[in-house]
């Protein structure tokens, strides 16, 4: 089902290189926004800059794919030190096209990671990749992110009960 995703896990920093291995995972897309730091702060979550470092010393390519403008999506990106695509376009899979080709590694082999449905989700499942949705570092409380989850909850509930702390919630 392309809202489905094919990992669930609870955070982005749950990619390790057991995860990456299991799932035969070699390049990382990223969303920015709930993904890496919270919707608009110009700055990283707690743990982000190690996580990224940690990929690094695996060679994992990543690059950011956000839908975000380039105004909020450059400083944060270029501060973690990751090459970006703003406006891109999700669920579409232009941005993602670009950043696959750009990492030179095959969609199969390529995970989408992120934290909507509607955007993320939709867009790795479209391209063929790994499709990884991550739960948000901070759950927003706008009518417009609300919104979304309630509608994201009529294609894929998320049971909390289910993400294990042993093995992040494979699924």
């Amino acid at each position: 089902m392309i809202f489905k995703p094919q990992i669930w896990i609870n955070s982005v920093l749950d990619i390790n290189e057991e995860f990456l291995k299991k799932h035969d995972i070699r390049a990382l897309v990223l969303d920015l926004d709930n993904t890496l730091s919270m919707h608009g702060n110009p700055a990283a979550e707690n743990g982000i800059p190690e996580w990224l470092d940690e990929m690094r010393a695996l060679n994992i390519p990543m690059r950011v794919v956000s839908n975000n403008i380039n105004k909020r999506v450059k400083p944060l990106a270029e501060k973690l030190g990751l090459p970006y695509c703003a406006n891109g376009c999700k669920p579409l899979t232009f941005g993602i096209s670009k950043a696959i080709k750009a990492m030179g590694v095959d969609k199969k082999h390529t995970a989408v990671v992120g934290d909507q449905i509607f955007t993320d989700v939709i867009a790795g499942n479209l391209k063929g990749a790994v499709s990884i949705l991550v739960e948000p570092f901070h759950h927003e409380n706008t009518w417009t992110f609300r919104l979304k989850r309630k509608a994201e909850s009529l294609f894929f509930h998320r049971d909390f009960s289910k993400l294990k702390k042993t093995d992040k919630g494979d699924k």
